[in-house]
């Protein structure tokens, strides 16, 4: 968002990745140390993240391809080779309920905070936030790519290497994303399965408008969604509520603010220094 563009392809970062490190783990697994096996499924889902949404950047700039669009189309795309290979050359033949890779060995999965029952990938993504506030606010790297974001023109004509700075700022996010799926794999999953597509790529859309393109600003809103998705046991229990309506709430909450963005201004109630003028 920051250079410019509109990608809501990270759940197929998020599903693609986790499934690569469940491989690689079926793969490894043994033949090294737990914690290496814990390491080379976090550097491989970083990766193919990394690589799977800079490919919607390099078709940006390359061919001029819509970034929204065919980062959507990627998603289904993520999704089908995951379930082509869970259900096909990969599935754990040891499980016939449910397609899955195999298991991931205890020793390598990710374990839990002590004294929470959250796992540390809440610390690392608290701390990649930190990381990426000062990337895109205190770097040139970051300065040349809200310039970019600004006006493409402008960044063209002082020689900015807007190529570069679009497909790194997309590999960015897709590495990003690639780390969720890592941990969701390593964490909390123990296997890729169908269960890894669970929309969480679709939210971070929706957390990321929130928080205004914010790195600090999207964890606290982060909480507020994951608060809300995880209460929508709770309301159907307690409240004889449909599960549906946890939904219904994020998309009203998404409602307000684009009513908020487009009425901004236009009230003389909520704007004093035109009511003032006037």
């Amino acid at each position: 968002a920051r250079i410019g563009l509109i990608i809501i392809g990270g759940e197929g970062a998020f599903v693609l990745s986790g499934f690569c490190a469940a491989a690689a783990a079926a793969s490894i697994g043994g033949l090294i140390h737990p914690w290496l096996v814990t390491l080379v499924m976090a550097l491989v889902a970083t990766g193919t993240g990394a690589i799977w949404i800079g490919l919607v950047g390099v078709m940006r700039y390359a061919r001029g391809v819509n970034e929204t669009i065919s980062s959507l189309i990627m998603t289904y795309i993520a999704i089908a080779i995951m379930n082509f290979f869970v259900e096909g050359p990969l599935r754990d033949v040891s499980d016939p309920n449910r397609p899955s890779t195999k298991a991931i060995s205890p020793a390598s999965m990710i374990g839990a905070i002590p004294g929470l029952d959250v796992h540390w990938g809440l610390v690392i993504a608290v701390m990649l936030a930190a990381v990426l506030l000062v990337l895109m606010k205190r770097t040139t790297f970051g300065f040349a790519a809200r310039i970019t974001g600004g006006n493409l023109r402008v960044s063209l004509a002082q020689g900015l290497p807007v190529g570069r700075l679009l497909v790194t700022s997309c590999a960015i996010g897709g590495a990003c994303a690639g780390l969720a799926g890592f941990f969701e794999v390593a964490a909390v999953q123990g296997r890729a399965s169908s269960a890894l597509h669970a929309g969480y790529g679709f939210t971070g859309i929706l957390v990321a408008f929130m928080a205004r393109q914010n790195a600090l600003a999207i964890v606290p809103v982060a909480f507020l969604f994951g608060g809300i998705a995880a209460a929508g046991g709770l309301v159907q229990r307690h409240m004889d509520l449909p599960d549906a309506t946890v939904v219904l709430l994020q998309g009203v909450v998404f409602v307000v603010l684009l009513a908020s963005e487009t009425l901004h201004g236009r009230f003389l109630l909520f704007n004093p220094e035109r009511r003032n003028v006037t």
